[in-house]
């Protein structure tokens, strides 16, 4: 029999399909991650949770607590929605990503709802608390260039002025586009309170590194301990535009020579330096025709260390390099941060816990840093977060190789129930 998980991964599968990339292309609040969320609330609605959107565009489906319980709590005078656990992901992907990023995490939560509603019909489990399954929009950045803006939005570790400017490559707006999916740009902005009523928030992902995969015997998950500081930079080079047969080779500012000189400068630099990772993966000419040297082109900038000083050092390291290069064509540079999270180490209480809980039935079971950034580590800083990876055997992500076996998914379905019914079963603080 197809499991849960599985059979939800597989209603997922032709949504989205890039044919020209190859893998998946779902932007954030486009077309595809919007079908994909109709999915979601259609499937939660199926289980009887309760379905709402948020000003941020953030999905919430609550699972309350059974009758005797939400009457405990009344007569001591506490919300019915208190002292909730959390759980879930995200359903946009990179331009051409894999299947697993996001939808795995959504699918695994719904999965792992069912086994925890049949352990308490069986009377195997009695929730003290609410459970919520969460989606948050936008998480990769792909669009608009600031990655986990959803739960930037509502921990207000972005602005709704600087959100709302933001813009994609067809200079469409995030507010114009969050107004087309029904929302109201006025009204977002920091929710402090529904952030309040969270005791914890534990996301499953696929990993998106080789630690499992090289342990094709081991334990099919692992529990995360940090999230490495990475930031965006755009660095635009202004050269001058001209005709591509008539302009003499010593007459050319070509910003793009200019450009692909600051590529392999940021390969040198960062590869200088232990522990660091450097990427450009994005490279846009203005206007970009094959018979026309360029007037301008921008160059974003991806960086990764585990310690934020560092990060800055090699970004300045980068930047002189970049002015030089500019120079050096007879161009000029400008350089803008687009987004900047430093290293997050998650609640180690919470990770312990976890790594307890899925102890009992899985053993080996690890603590592993992640090179990646998640909504999970936005939402660290206001209240006990984890993470659960579920093992990639090539540890390819970001890009159509991206797999994860079905036993595998399984295992983290398992995983993530154990480590909820511990949640759900302890007694809420006062």
């Amino acid at each position: 029999m197809t499991s849960t998980v599985v059979r939800l991964m597989q209603d997922l599968e032709t949504i989205g399909r890039d044919p020209i990339r190859g893998g998946y292309s779902r932007p954030g609040f486009g077309e595809h991650e919007l079908t994909m969320l109709e999915w979601f609330v259609a499937e939660a609605k199926a289980r009887g949770l309760d379905v709402e959107r948020d000003q941020n565009g953030i999905t919430w489906a609550w699972w309350d607590l059974p009758a005797e319980q939400t009457a405990e709590r009344t007569a001591d005078q506490t919300s019915a929605r208190e002292h909730a656990i959390a759980t879930g992901s995200h359903l946009d992907s990179v331009p051409g990503g894999g299947a697993f990023d996001g939808p795995l995490g959504v699918a695994s939560s719904l999965a792992s709802l069912d086994q925890l509603q049949e352990r308490e019909a069986k009377g195997e489990l009695r929730r003290r608390k609410p459970l919520v399954l969460a989606v948050f929009p936008e998480e990769e950045g792909s669009r608009f260039g600031v990655a986990c803006l959803g739960s930037r939005l509502i921990t207000g570790a972005i602005t709704p002025e600087r959100a709302l400017s933001l813009t994609d490559r067809e200079g469409n707006s995030f507010a114009d586009a969050a107004r087309a999916t029904g929302l109201n740009p006025d009204l977002m902005g920091a929710d402090r309170a529904r952030l309040a009523g969270l005791d914890a928030f534990v996301e499953l992902h696929v990993e998106q590194g080789k630690f499992l995969g090289n342990n094709p015997l081991g334990p099919a998950v692992a529990v995360a301990s940090s999230i490495l500081g990475h930031g965006r930079w755009r660095f635009s080079f202004f050269g001058q535009g001209n005709h591509a047969g008539t302009t003499l080779m010593v007459d050319r500012r070509d910003p793009m020579v200019a450009a692909a000189a600051f590529v392999l400068a940021v390969r040198e630099t960062v590869a200088a330096q232990a522990d660091a990772r450097g990427t450009v993966g994005r490279l846009e000419p203005v206007p970009g025709g094959t018979n026309v040297v360029a007037s301008r082109v921008d160059v974003w900038l991806d960086v990764r260390h585990p310690e934020d000083t560092v990060t800055a050092a090699l970004v300045q390291s980068i930047y002189d390099r970049a002015v030089a290069a500019a120079g050096a064509e007879g161009c000029t540079m400008d350089m803008v941060e687009e987004s900047m999270s430093g290293t997050v180490h998650f609640d180690d209480s919470l990770s312990r816990s976890l790594v307890t809980s899925l102890s009992a039935t899985t053993s080996g079971v690890e603590m592993l840093p992640s090179g990646a950034g998640h909504d999970a580590g936005i939402l660290a800083a206001h209240l006990p977060s984890a993470m659960i990876f579920t093992r990639n055997p090539s540890g390819i992500s970001h890009a159509p190789e991206e797999h994860v076996e079905d036993a595998d998914a399984q295992a983290g379905v398992d995983a993530l129930t154990d480590a909820l019914a511990a949640l759900l079963s302890e007694e809420a603080a006062q």
